[in-house]
């Protein structure tokens, strides 16, 4: 019997499941204000279902920040949190959750995706790589969040900057167009 997915919007019932079962809950009141990001508009978040098994995996996209090198807004989104279950990862599951968040942005006129990945992280380095992202600068990784009991957590994660031109992916999409 072969699994199919859905990927589809965030919902306030779904924030628990983000925990994926205690593992995350230390970001309980992030993912809370993250959700209430994308309720503005500023924020999106995507979440892969698989149907009698629940939420498998998850990308949020920030499209404006303060910082243009991440999210402007018009034309470069800023991915972050992508994640997909061990059990579930060299799967197809983490590209499928990848392309569908790069092609929602290519159909509003988006130019680029960025992201930060760990420097520790080689499987998620090279999976970006081979997903046409290019390293372009460094991030020291420092960035904070306040844990469930209420606790200011400083988290130390040097990172690689990462950008996609997704108008080569405009491109080929609308090539394809004109084989059919």
């Amino acid at each position: 019997m072969e699994k199919t997915g859905i990927i589809r919007f965030v919902e306030e019932s779904d924030l628990m499941a983000l925990e994926w079962n205690g593992e995350y809950s230390r970001y309980r009141n992030m993912y809370r204000e993250i959700y209430c990001q994308s309720l503005t508009g500023n924020t999106l978040l995507w979440v892969l279902e698989i149907d009698k098994i629940g939420i498998i995996g998850q990308i949020f996209a920030q499209i404006n920040s303060g910082n243009k090198k991440f999210a402007d807004g018009k034309q470069r989104a800023y991915l972050f949190s992508f994640r997909v279950k061990n059990q579930f990862q060299n799967q197809g599951w983490g590209t499928q959750l990848l392309d569908n968040t790069e092609y929602y942005f290519t159909k509003r006129g988006f130019l680029y995706t960025t992201l930060n990945v760990s420097k520790d992280n080689q499987n998620a380095l090279r999976f970006y790589l081979n997903r046409g992202y290019k390293i372009v600068g460094e991030e020291k990784g420092v960035w904070s969040y306040v844990d469930p009991e209420g606790n200011n957590q400083i988290v130390n994660d040097p990172s690689w900057r990462m950008e996609k031109m997704l108008f080569m992916q405009k491109m080929t999409l609308a090539n394809e167009d004109k084989l059919c």
